[in-house]
């Protein structure tokens, strides 16, 4: 097939030539033109515009945004006017899904279709594939299901789960229509909740490990300081690489998320190269949202999207009104390191 893609970043360029890899036809357009250079070296075809790519893609034509979720709009807004009845619009990013809604709406009297796909894989996704949540109208899914094979990963990347039977689905696969226009992100919102939940799990899990040691240490004996009531049951130096390696051979905790952790300790053990402050990209947030609106309790999730908060500062002068009340209403200074 060929297909349009718009944005070129860490996901995009990757997406394209995983797409190459597989003999489909590419017309690329980043506003860096350097990054449409380098595609075309790769056997893309350039464009210098929106207009010039929707020029070099013939009807019913495919367009593939990966761009932030904060232009897709604006981006929408440039090429509807350029397309035709059938063309397709793919936002292949982290759109909050009540924008698929809406923007699906707005194309439909021009007859443009518009479709989601929540896409994870993240920068390794070039070489294992991308698992795609997709929302849209089934028949228009079908059609572009050659290029959603190909992004994901093959079938063997996997075991085949236990009672299921018969020629592999798309699911086993790694790529699935949900449903109708926004049940692609939804799926990936809340795939990007549980993300949220996962990886501070794992790293609180190891914080503890780290600190197990606590028994060696000095500490103040002061008012302000509680005891270690039994230092001696706090003595283990633990090498958290090893920790990290071992789990991830036949523990029930093992998974890509602990791979990649294994691998960032393996690099620096004491990740001295990262600060911790930790963004997040609305999904997190999307998901409290989404469960309050269902009355589902998430408390996980929600102290994990907390905890990215805290992360940045944003806990900063909560923490000063607590220090301030303790010293108002008992008088207790506050220690510095």
């Amino acid at each position: 097939m060929k297909l349009g893609m718009v944005g070129l970043g860490r996901m995009g360029a990757n997406m394209a030539t995983r797409l190459l890899q597989a003999d489909h036809q590419v017309v690329a357009f980043d506003r860096n033109a350097d990054r449409v250079r380098d595609l075309v070296s790769q056997g893309a075809i350039g464009a210098g515009s929106l207009e010039e790519l929707v020029q070099k893609l013939e009807p019913p034509r495919a367009i593939w945004l990966m761009v932030p979720a904060a232009v897709v709009d604006g981006t929408i807004t440039a090429l509807a006017p350029l397309l035709s009845r059938e063309d397709v619009i793919i936002d292949g990013g982290n759109s909050h899904y009540r924008d698929d809604i809406r923007r699906a709406g707005a194309l439909a009297p021009a007859g443009i279709r518009h479709v989601d796909v929540g896409t994870s894989g993240g920068i390794w996704g070039k070489e294992r594939g991308y698992c795609q949540m997709i929302g849209g109208d089934a028949d228009v899914v079908a059609r572009l299901d050659p290029i959603f094979a190909a992004l994901a990963p093959p079938f063997e990347a996997a075991p085949r789960t236990p009672g299921r039977h018969g020629p592999p689905t798309a699911a086993e696969h790694g790529y699935l229509r949900c449903g109708p226009n926004g049940a692609g992100h939804f799926v990936k919102m809340v795939h990007n909740g549980i993300e949220y939940g996962l990886m501070a799990a794992y790293a609180e899990g190891l914080n503890i490990l780290r600190r197990a040691n606590a028994g060696n240490e000095e500490r103040p004996v002061d008012a302000e300081t509680a005891p270690l009531p039994e230092p001696e049951l706090y003595r283990y130096d633990l090498d958290l690489r090893d920790i990290a390696e071992v789990w991830r051979r036949g523990s029930v905790i093992a998974s890509w998320l602990l791979d990649l952790t294994a691998a960032a300790l393996a690099r620096n053990p004491d990740l001295s190269d990262f600060t911790g402050r930790i963004s997040d990209s609305g999904e997190g947030r999307w998901t409290l949202e989404a469960a309050i609106d269902e009355s589902v309790p998430i408390p996980i999730l929600a102290t994990a999207i907390s905890e990215r908060f805290a992360s940045r500062g944003e806990a900063d002068f909560a923490d000063r009104v607590m220090s301030a009340m303790r010293f108002e209403f008992g008088g207790h200074e506050e220690k510095h390191p």
